[in-house]
């Protein structure tokens, strides 16, 4: 955000830039998601009209970027726990930024060492529930199949994209935590959820009319005001524990969508702080 001092000891958030798009299926650009994210907030306004603060003053340190594996998805996740596990360590709130979905999975295996209890909210147009995908278990098309596999609840919000495989295991599963779009029924959502909270938003779950610059822009989807309104609720009701904002997939000449992602997370980081 343009701050020209920041000292990691003294911040209360952590933002985790990771630029990974190895299982992209169709449009690739997630790796650059994060820098532009970055880029965009440097041009935002600190101060916080909502809750007639500057959040920033609460300290935010940006760590450099991760270098994701080359060759292997897994190995990517593990080092994504190992730098979680230390901003954890450090009782520091951790924002990671995506690249591409998969990288929520070494967020959450590093929060299920520390909490014992939690939820995690995902929003999203499509479940991401399949076992295997291109062969590979650690894809962002079967990131939540792998959290819900650790015993973990999700909640899934603004679906509205599934394949027959999603359908099926949900139906064998008994999921009964599933709510697409257009409706948010908020009460009942947060409802579904622990007292402490992982957030993760994939930004294809907003309607492509805002945010074009995704993978697999879905028709349909939420807006800026629903989010929001989300995530407000969410703050009030639950204490959210960490969160990502992942799958930016930047488009040239067009710097709308990365702005609305750089604002999203500055939103997150004013209710958490």
């Amino acid at each position: 955000m343009g701050l020209g001092e920041q000292d990691y000891q003294k911040a209360k958030v952590v933002i985790f830039p990771v630029p990974y798009s190895s299982t992209t299926c169709w449009k690739t650009g997630t790796n650059e998601g994060p820098q532009a994210i970055i880029e965009a907030s440097r041009h935002m306004e600190l101060y916080d009209i909502e809750s007639k603060k500057d959040p920033s003053k609460e300290g935010i340190f940006t760590l450099e970027p991760l270098e994701p594996s080359k060759d292997s998805p897994k190995e990517t996740v593990f080092r994504i726990k190992k730098v979680i596990d230390r901003i954890l360590k450090d009782k520091k709130f951790p924002l990671m930024l995506g690249g591409e979905h998969s990288v929520t999975l070494g967020s959450i295996l590093s929060f299920k060492e520390k909490f014992s209890n939690f939820s995690v909210l995902q929003i999203d147009a499509h479940a991401d529930l399949r076992n295997l995908y291109e062969g590979s278990k650690h894809h962002h098309g079967s990131v939540m199949r792998r959290v819900r596999e650790l015993k973990i609840p999700v909640t899934q919000v603004g679906l509205r994209s599934i394949s027959e495989e999603d359908a099926e295991y949900v139906k064998k599963a008994k999921i009964k935590t599933i709510f697409p779009a257009p409706d948010l029924p908020i009460d009942k959502i947060i409802a579904t959820l622990k007292e402490n909270v992982y957030l993760t938003i994939d930004l294809d779950g907003l309607d492509p009319s805002i945010m074009p610059s995704v993978g697999t822009p879905e028709p349909g989807g939420l807006s800026w005001y629903e989010v929001i309104s989300l995530i407000r609720q969410l703050s009030k009701k639950r204490k959210i524990i960490g969160a990502d904002v992942v799958e930016l997939a930047p488009t040239p000449g067009l710097h709308a969508p990365d702005f609305i992602a750089a604002k999203l997370v500055y939103k997150i980081i004013s209710y958490v702080v």
